[in-house]
């Protein structure tokens, strides 16, 4: 593959790496005037990101797969176009119900993203040269988080929260066009091979009954029971998937390769622990501090710019060094800035909350980018798409489980009820256990990042 072709698969990728977490960071300023024009409650609003993690969570690994066989090139240039358009859509809803919907074809079009988007760099790029470019992927991710909640809030502030959809449309017809005129190749190793359909229904229906379940304990613990549904339906996807022989998901992986599992388990536990903290500072910087939008989002930018400037060097370090040794160092960093904040008062000083976040990015910087480096260079090319979707849901599905545990929270603290000055403290207190449960989350999660082993001297 020749040096043009390998410079647009790195521009295309880099833009849609950049623009679903601009999103979804961005997004996280707007929901306050959401919820006052839609007179939405605490638990609806929560769905709002919610409902377009879940969907991408469950339709990643099928995607993964169908990009294996059919061709990266052609599910990641769909995918873009199906964000793109319902990016637009959720511009244009007239209701929480219309968004919601929207959001869940903007996760559609996600999934299809994520299951591709890291595929396609690993298999232009060779071992010695992936650090470096899966760095400054990282390095785009973090720069969408980092412009999202500046200009998250500025628009929500100046504009309304819909110019944020609109602001993405013209960028995702750019990677269309870079996608579409630059990328020759296909990468479909895995053509001829069968698509498991059923065990792609299985575990879809295992998310969404496990999820809305969670949601819907606190109004009636009958719902507990669509959790353990749920739950034995993950159980029998697993067992189908040991014995089909083209699984979505090879569990062999798991089962033969220590790296791969244990680089996937740190990655599930992490973002379980770490997506739901823009979500909450955001209800706390402008409820609790009563800051305007464009300030919050100025006070949160300090993350992610930590994470953007050090993950090209956490990435090139990881070609060096072993990768569970950064990523693992940058874990106990994060658990650490958890910790302090599960302290948060009304009064806590603003200096201190951003340097924990300057922290807080600088460990998301060592863990991310090396974490993606071990789990990619863990396969034979004929993974790439399974392992990068893999490695894609392990993050949607600890996003989604942040925020689930975020509902249960709120549901059980709080109650579907609308945030007023009168329950602020409630939503305070939840806040502060929320950040409690997920400190414990990051420690486990040092573990399992000190586990995997090496990558370096064996034969992958």
């Amino acid at each position: 593959m020749n040096n043009t072709e390998k410079r647009y698969a790195l521009i295309a990728i880099t833009f849609a790496s950049f623009l679903t977490p601009f999103m979804g960071s961005s997004m996280n300023l707007a929901i306050p005037i959401i919820g006052l024009e839609f007179h939405a409650n605490i638990v609806m609003l929560s769905w709002i990101p919610t409902v377009y993690l879940l969907t991408a969570a469950m339709l990643l690994l099928p995607f993964g797969r169908i990009a294996d066989i059919y061709g990266r090139k052609k599910i990641f240039v769909t995918g873009t176009l199906l964000y793109t358009i319902s990016s637009f859509l959720c511009g244009v809803a007239s209701s929480i119900n219309a968004l919601l919907t929207f959001r869940v074809f903007q996760g559609i079009g996600g999934a299809m993203i994520f299951g591709t988007g890291v595929a396609i760099l690993t298999s232009v790029f060779p071992l010695g040269k992936r650090g470096k470019v899966l760095g400054i992927n990282t390095a785009a991710v973090y720069t969408g988080l980092s412009l999202g909640p500046f200009l998250g809030g500025f628009f929500t502030q100046h504009f309304g929260w819909r110019s944020i959809f609109f602001f993405s449309v013209p960028l995702g017809i750019t990677i269309i066009l870079f996608s579409s005129w630059g990328l020759k190749g296909e990468w479909a190793e895995a053509k001829g091979e069968k698509f498991d359909l059923p065990g792609a229904v299985i575990y879809s229906l295992s998310l969404i009954t496990m999820m809305y379940g969670i949601s819907s304990i606190k109004s009636s613990m009958n719902y507990i029971w669509m959790v353990l549904l749920g739950a034995i339906a993950l159980i029998l996807f697993i067992l189908w998937e040991r014995k089909i022989p083209y699984p979505i998901l090879n569990l062999k992986l798991f089962s033969k390769n220590i790296t791969f599992a244990f680089s996937n388990v740190a990655a599930l536990l992490n973002y379980s622990a770490t997506s739901a903290i823009a979500f909450l500072l955001s209800l706390y910087l402008q409820l609790i501090k009563g800051f305007p939008p464009q300030i919050a989002g100025l006070i949160l930018l300090w993350q992610p710019v930590m994470q953007a400037i050090f993950s090209p060097f956490a990435g090139t370090l990881s070609d060096k060094v072993e990768p569970r040794i950064v990523a693992s160092l940058g874990m106990a960093i994060i658990a650490s800035g958890l910790v302090v904040f599960s302290a948060l008062e009304k009064t806590s000083m603003l200096w201190l909350i951003i340097l924990n976040l300057m922290l807080l990015g600088f460990g998301f910087a060592l863990f991310s980018s090396p974490n993606t480096n071990a789990v990619m260079s863990s396969v034979e090319n004929k993974y790439y798409g399974v392992a990068s979707s893999t490695l894609g849901t392990m993050r949607l599905t600890g996003q989604m489980l942040s925020m689930a545990i975020v509902m249960v929270i709120f549901a059980i603290l709080m109650g579907e009820v609308s945030i007023t000055p009168k329950y602020y403290p409630l939503l305070l207190k939840s806040i502060k256990v929320a950040f409690i449960l997920f400190g414990v989350l990051c420690v486990l999660g040092i573990f399992a990042s000190l586990a995997r082993g090496e990558i370096r001297g064996r034969k992958n």
